[in-house]
């Protein structure tokens, strides 16, 4: 892994709780030299991931709608701030430029987000290793929802083996290096493989 994209709130109405594990995730990818792939914006804990990596001495690649740029406060100390024109736009880009992925806490854009890679792996469009930080109560809520589909029969049980799931960053991103070494056998991940 080299780059990793970062999903999460542009919100500056969330706990304060939650800046400390953003901070704390930004300064182990730039600590590890791993490059961070975020929405580009500079508040919230998109702020919080970007800023700690910069100050530990990471590259910074943010992309931002036109639109958001302005709402989500584009962040002009990021090594690269691409302007794409639209949603779309954004999140195939953040996905081509990034090699494995990692969920903090955010509202139902960044869900959006992560559903969007997890399904893209199943459908083995990409191969990178998804982690989900586990902040606060908004990833719990997330898991549960997993759980539940999967308990129900609308989530395939191979479905949770591809997202890593701990508190603390460094840990989270060692098993994520781990599962991208010891990746799930693509024709688990096919329809009528493994269950």
């Amino acid at each position: 892994m080299q780059r990793l994209a970062v999903y999460c709130a542009s919100s500056d109405r969330i706990d304060n709780a939650l800046r400390l594990p953003a901070q704390s995730l930004g300064t182990a990818l730039a600590q590890r030299g791993l490059e961070l792939v975020y929405g580009g914006g500079s508040i919230g804990l998109m702020g919080e991931v970007a800023r700690a990596a910069k100050a530990n001495g990471g590259r910074v690649h943010g992309v931002i709608t036109e639109r958001l740029r302005d709402l989500e406060q584009g962040w002009e100390e990021a090594d690269v701030l691409e302007v794409v024109p639209d949603m779309r736009t954004r999140k195939s880009r953040m996905i081509e430029l990034a090699d494995g992925f990692v969920v903090l806490s955010g509202g139902i854009g960044t869900w959006e987000e992560f559903f969007e890679v997890l399904v893209g792996r199943l459908l083995g469009e990409h191969s990178g290793p998804i982690g989900l930080l586990r902040d606060g109560p908004m990833n719990d809520a997330l898991l549960e929802l997993i759980e539940r589909g999967t308990t129900l029969g609308f989530v395939r049980p191979v479905t949770q083996e591809l997202v890593q799931v701990h508190e603390d960053p460094n840990t989270l991103l060692d098993a994520m290096q781990a599962s991208h070494a010891n990746a799930v056998d693509d024709a688990d991940l096919r329809p009528g493989g493994r269950d």
